[in-house]
């Protein structure tokens, strides 16, 4: 029966106080050879505590399934080792195989597991980004694009409506602008347009990168292919970034009514997480730029425009001309210059922000002739060609006394005039002295339900304050209509006589 172990610390410590194993056996009771076999253990250099491992039906095959392992690199399964065993002469079962197939495994890993560095950043030397997937935004996909500096911790996160090179250009523009300088080195995965293709395991820059790199004083490094490790706190700040910008049933968050609603969201959760002390470095990644701010190179005064498009100039009416069609920009660039390119069946325009570049407008491909101007660019004046409604503007004192009434008389004044009544300026006297014998809200609703009604007659006004004042507030309003008459007709006298 094996002893625990603290019945073999007893024994041991029995034998080294009598240095006699038949007497340290009557000390512990227990068999002087029981005593013998645990002091030469000890004396040999084992382990009087491990237990002695018993003969496995496995053990005959071992060097067998020692080299299957091996071969696959660790990745065969233990049913197919089980049954080239079996053809072999095995006689045990499926589960003894398992554990032999685990322990040669585990061995195997041992010796061939990958060695991990710790990486330590240096200030101003690394920055990383990587793509996102983004939420719905009018029935289409965005992206987000996510930018860490190494160093700092600091997190950049930009929404885009694609991932092709020239927004690409745009994101990193805009973000090292925000950061305030260019680092030595920027990370980023093995896309299209950074890695053109890998040849003998080099991998083939995009020109267009290498020059946008170049530009900015950095030199573009991209991870190792099938590396996690190489690229984990980008990703981390993409696993974190959709955790909370994107909606779903976890956060709970309302579906975005517009791109510029989900560019605010990012900008605000951007100062939400740099704001917060960082788990790892126990200071605010703010406060860290400021110092990683001064190992940084300092930005061209021109972003890399050769990616973005053609450089267009704004006009006074808010609008680029691109392919002999007129196109519209939102407020706030006019005079400025600005960068069109095509993407599919749109036309992207990129403009300078207070935070660098970024997409301002994009609109459809037109033809020329047929110009493509959105209403939103332009909230002060109303949508559409359609007559435009009158704004009363008064120009002397009568038509100032008249017009402060309020809405009413604005909109009697504005259905007056599109109507063609007579004596306007007269009627316009009238309703203000009315107003000073009577309360001028009153008078200023009954001029409202006037121009609702299409009452401008003379005596009209008086007429619907009279109504008010005994009658209370009407339900239904009463429209004139020239060509009803109220007169009784003839037709019961068809019937006299007969």
């Amino acid at each position: 029966m094996a002893k625990s172990d603290r019945e073999i610390v007893e024994i041991l410590e029995a034998f080294d106080l009598t240095r006699c194993a038949h007497s340290a056996a009557l000390l512990v009771g227990v068999d002087e050879k029981t005593v013998a076999r645990y002091v030469a253990i000890r004396d040999e250099g084992g382990d009087p505590l491990a237990r002695p491992r018993r003969p496995r039906v496995t053990d005959p095959f071992k060097d067998k399934i020692e080299d299957l392992v091996e071969r696959s690199q660790g990745r065969i399964r233990a049913d197919v080792v089980h049954q080239r065993l079996l053809a072999m002469g095995f006689t045990g079962n499926e589960r003894s195989t398992r554990r032999a197939v685990a322990a040669a495994k585990d061995g195997f890993r041992a010796g061939n597991r990958r060695s991990y560095r710790p990486w330590v950043p240096e200030p101003g030397m690394w920055l990383q980004f990587d793509w996102g997937a983004g939420p719905m935004v009018d029935g289409r996909r965005t992206s987000l694009f996510c930018a860490w500096l190494s160093w700092s911790r600091f997190r950049v996160v930009l929404p885009v409506w694609d991932q092709t090179l020239p927004t690409l250009v745009a994101c990193l523009d805009a973000t090292l602008r925000r950061i305030g300088g260019a680092p030595t080195y920027v990370l980023t995965d093995n896309a299209k347009t950074v890695t053109v293709e890998h040849v003998a395991g080099v991998a083939i820059r995009h020109p267009e990168i290498v020059a946008a790199g170049r530009h900015y004083g950095c030199k573009v490094e991209t991870c190792e292919p099938f590396d996690p490790e190489s690229k984990g706190g980008v990703e981390a700040t993409v696993k974190i970034a959709k955790a909370d910008l994107v909606p779903t049933s976890a956060n709970l968050a309302p579906a975005y009514e517009s791109f510029a609603q989900l560019a605010d969201a990012c900008f605000e959760w951007c100062e939400r997480v740099n704001g917060r002390v960082h788990r790892e470095t126990r200071a605010v990644p703010a406060d860290r730029l400021a110092e990683e701010r001064r190992h940084l190179h300092v930005l061209p005064a021109q972003p890399h425009a050769v990616a973005l498009g053609e450089e267009r100039l704004v006009n006074d009416d808010q609008t680029v001309s691109f392919g002999s069609v007129r196109y519209s920009t939102p407020p706030g660039h006019v005079g400025t210059k600005v960068w069109c390119r095509v993407a599919g069946d749109e036309l992207v325009v990129v403009g300078r922000t207070p935070s660098g570049l970024a997409e301002i407008a994009r609109h459809r491909l037109s033809t020329p002739g047929n110009p493509s101007i959105l209403d939103a660019h332009y909230p002060n004046h109303p949508g559409g060609n359609l007559p435009r409604p009158p704004r009363p503007r008064p120009r002397t004192s009568e038509e100032t006394e008249f017009l402060d009434l309020g809405e009413g008389a604005h909109r009697w004044l504005i259905e007056a005039g599109a109507a063609g009544a007579t004596k306007v300026r007269s009627k316009m006297r009238k309703a203000v002295e009315l107003a000073a014998a009577l309360d001028p809200r009153q008078v200023d609703h009954a001029l409202g339900l006037a121009a609702i009604a299409g009452r401008f007659g003379d005596g009209d006004l008086v007429s619907i304050l009279d109504h008010l004042a005994t009658a209370g507030a009407p339900t239904d309003v009463v429209f004139v209509d020239e060509t009803h008459s109220v007169q009784p007709g003839t037709s019961p006298w068809e019937r006299f006589g007969s």
